[in-house]
């Protein structure tokens, strides 16, 4: 691969590393770039995977640094989420994706809707329903088995789920995302790596692109807040949604089409 076609996606995965830090959704920037680069599929997902990875433990630890981290009470969440990741991984090729991309855009758009017009999410902790361990055994290996077959939108998941579930303020549920979200992606990358399918040179310069992106994303929603969260949620949901059912395999799509086609 010639190095200006790394260069190209090493800023490709410098621009997806900032947003994927503050709302999520990098990964519909980068595994379409890799897919126009002609690697093969399972490659660019692994590859794809490890500048993920990059983004998401380098946002955790510039939220870390700032003292946002709660270790003590997210350390069975990261483990659940690093073997939710993991199983996904693992069973990515037998996971028929066509039942994921007509529910996955349906989920974001709806994640959309609720930031707009709920006007409590840049306040404090509210009433929770269930606690963050019940969260980390239950709904947390679920959205990381998720990010290991297919992932986007996996970040604005846990955000809703610890705001709506867990009753958590919206800065403490961005920190305790960015750790699930860094957990799923280690967890997954392990099993490509042993795979032997990440493509090496290409996957380290994304990477430390994607590093330098999360950092400056990771600070800048630090620093501002919910004022930025809330309105890149709400884009990135709704543009994940829009690319999810642009792509011509989309189920729902080819559904939309054929019924306009017969009118």
């Amino acid at each position: 691969m010639s190095f200006d076609i790394i260069g190209m996606l090493a800023v490709v995965a410098f621009c997806a590393g900032f947003f994927d830090a503050i709302a999520g959704g990098g990964g519909l920037i980068t595994l379409p770039a890799l897919f126009l680069a002609g690697l093969e599929p399972i490659s660019a997902i692994a590859t794809n995977k490890f500048q993920a990875a990059s983004a998401t433990v380098s946002a955790t630890i510039t939220f870390a640094r700032k003292g946002m981290i709660e270790w003590r009470q997210s350390r069975w969440l990261a483990a659940c989420c690093f073997v939710g990741g993991a199983s996904g991984a693992l069973l990515v090729s037998s996971v028929d994706k066509r039942y994921l991309e007509v529910c996955v855009p349906v989920m974001l758009i709806l994640v959309a809707v609720y930031f707009a017009f709920s006007p409590k999410l840049a306040v404090g902790d509210s009433r929770k329903r269930i606690s963050l361990l019940v969260f980390s055994f239950t709904v947390a290996p679920v959205l990381g088995f998720y990010d290991g077959v297919f992932g986007p939108g996996v970040g604005s998941f846990f955000i809703v789920g610890f705001i709506l579930l867990c009753g958590l303020g919206m800065m403490r549920a961005m920190s305790f995302t960015k750790l699930a979200n860094a957990s799923c992606n280690l967890g997954a990358l392990a099993i490509f790596m042993t795979k032997g399918v990440v493509v090496w040179p290409l996957a380290i310069a994304m990477a430390l692109a994607a590093f330098i992106g999360a950092q400056l994303g990771a600070r800048a929603a630090v620093k501002v807040g919910p004022r930025l969260i809330k309105p890149m949620l709400i884009v990135v949901c709704c543009a994940l949604a829009i690319k999810l059912l642009s792509m011509e395999t989309n189920p729902l799509r080819i559904i939309v089409l054929h019924a306009f086609a017969s009118l």
